[in-house]
Protein backbone atom coordinates (compact mmCIF):
# COMPACT_ATOMS: atom_id res chain seq x y z
CA UNK A 1 0.00 0.00 0.00
CA UNK A 2 2.89 2.36 0.78
CA UNK A 3 4.33 1.93 -2.71
CA UNK A 4 0.93 2.33 -4.35
CA UNK A 5 0.49 5.67 -2.59
CA UNK A 6 3.84 7.09 -3.61
CA UNK A 7 3.53 9.98 -6.04
CA UNK A 8 3.96 8.71 -9.60
CA UNK A 9 7.09 10.82 -10.16
CA UNK A 10 8.84 8.82 -7.42
CA UNK A 11 7.23 5.45 -8.09
CA UNK A 12 8.40 5.34 -11.71
CA UNK A 13 12.01 5.83 -10.56
CA UNK A 14 11.97 2.72 -8.37
CA UNK A 15 13.88 0.55 -10.84
CA UNK A 16 15.98 -2.51 -10.15
CA UNK A 17 14.90 -2.38 -6.50
CA UNK A 18 13.79 -5.38 -4.48
CA UNK A 19 11.60 -5.18 -1.35
CA UNK A 20 12.06 -8.00 1.15
CA UNK A 21 10.50 -8.77 4.53
CA UNK A 22 12.67 -10.70 6.98
CA UNK A 23 12.22 -11.71 10.59
CA UNK A 24 14.92 -9.68 12.30
CA UNK A 25 18.36 -8.29 11.57
CA UNK A 26 21.27 -10.52 12.54
CA UNK A 27 23.78 -9.43 15.18
CA UNK A 28 26.42 -9.31 12.44
CA UNK A 29 24.27 -6.96 10.34
CA UNK A 30 23.58 -4.72 13.33
CA UNK A 31 27.31 -4.50 14.12
CA UNK A 32 28.05 -3.70 10.46
CA UNK A 33 25.64 -0.77 10.78
CA UNK A 34 27.44 0.47 13.90
CA UNK A 35 24.70 -0.76 16.23
CA UNK A 36 24.95 -2.77 19.44
CA UNK A 37 22.92 -6.01 19.02
CA UNK A 38 22.22 -6.09 22.79
CA UNK A 39 20.46 -2.72 22.76
CA UNK A 40 19.72 -1.66 19.18
CA UNK A 41 17.68 -2.96 16.31
CA UNK A 42 16.57 -1.95 12.83
CA UNK A 43 13.12 -1.71 11.35
CA UNK A 44 14.42 -1.39 7.83
CA UNK A 45 17.60 -1.25 5.77
CA UNK A 46 18.52 -0.01 2.31
CA UNK A 47 21.41 -1.82 0.62
CA UNK A 48 22.69 -0.65 -2.72
CA UNK A 49 24.02 2.33 -4.62
CA UNK A 50 21.78 5.40 -4.24
CA UNK A 51 20.47 6.92 -7.46
CA UNK A 52 22.44 10.10 -6.74
CA UNK A 53 25.71 8.13 -6.88
CA UNK A 54 25.06 6.00 -9.96
CA UNK A 55 26.71 6.31 -13.32
CA UNK A 56 24.67 5.87 -16.47
CA UNK A 57 27.77 4.24 -17.97
CA UNK A 58 27.90 1.53 -15.29
CA UNK A 59 24.38 0.52 -14.29
CA UNK A 60 24.11 -1.85 -11.30
CA UNK A 61 24.02 -5.52 -12.19
CA UNK A 62 22.09 -6.67 -9.14
CA UNK A 63 19.00 -4.99 -7.74
CA UNK A 64 19.25 -2.71 -4.75
CA UNK A 65 17.40 -4.05 -1.74
CA UNK A 66 15.13 -2.62 0.92
CA UNK A 67 14.56 -5.01 3.81
CA UNK A 68 11.79 -4.53 6.34
CA UNK A 69 12.32 -6.43 9.60
CA UNK A 70 8.98 -7.73 10.86
CA UNK A 71 9.86 -8.96 14.36
CA UNK A 72 11.13 -5.67 15.80
CA UNK A 73 8.19 -3.81 14.27
CA UNK A 74 5.65 -6.27 15.66
CA UNK A 75 7.35 -6.21 19.06
CA UNK A 76 7.54 -2.42 19.36
CA UNK A 77 4.17 -1.51 17.79
CA UNK A 78 1.39 -3.74 19.12
CA UNK A 79 -1.39 -1.33 18.13
CA UNK A 80 -2.34 -2.14 14.50
CA UNK A 81 -2.73 1.54 13.52
CA UNK A 82 0.65 2.44 15.03
CA UNK A 83 2.22 -0.58 13.32
CA UNK A 84 0.86 0.44 9.91
CA UNK A 85 2.15 3.99 10.40
CA UNK A 86 5.62 2.80 11.43
CA UNK A 87 5.82 0.42 8.46
CA UNK A 88 4.85 3.34 6.21
CA UNK A 89 7.51 5.58 7.76
CA UNK A 90 10.14 2.85 7.58
CA UNK A 91 9.48 2.10 3.91
CA UNK A 92 9.55 5.82 3.04
CA UNK A 93 12.76 6.26 5.06
CA UNK A 94 14.51 3.48 3.14
CA UNK A 95 13.21 4.75 -0.21
CA UNK A 96 14.69 8.15 0.66
CA UNK A 97 18.09 6.43 1.08
CA UNK A 98 17.60 4.86 -2.37
CA UNK A 99 17.14 8.36 -3.78
CA UNK A 100 20.39 9.44 -2.09
CA UNK A 101 19.20 11.25 1.01
CA UNK A 102 21.24 11.05 4.22
CA UNK A 103 19.85 10.66 7.74
CA UNK A 104 19.69 14.41 8.41
CA UNK A 105 17.77 15.09 5.21
CA UNK A 106 15.37 12.25 5.96
CA UNK A 107 14.86 13.48 9.53
CA UNK A 108 14.05 16.94 8.15
CA UNK A 109 11.25 15.32 6.11
CA UNK A 110 9.91 13.55 9.19
CA UNK A 111 10.79 9.98 8.19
Amino acid sequence: KVLDRLPRRFRIRLCNLEFVVEGRPSAKLLRAQGLDPRHDTLYGLYQGVPLSERSSLEPPLLPDKITIFAEPLLRDFTNPDELREEVRLTVLHEIAHYFGMDEDQIDDLGY
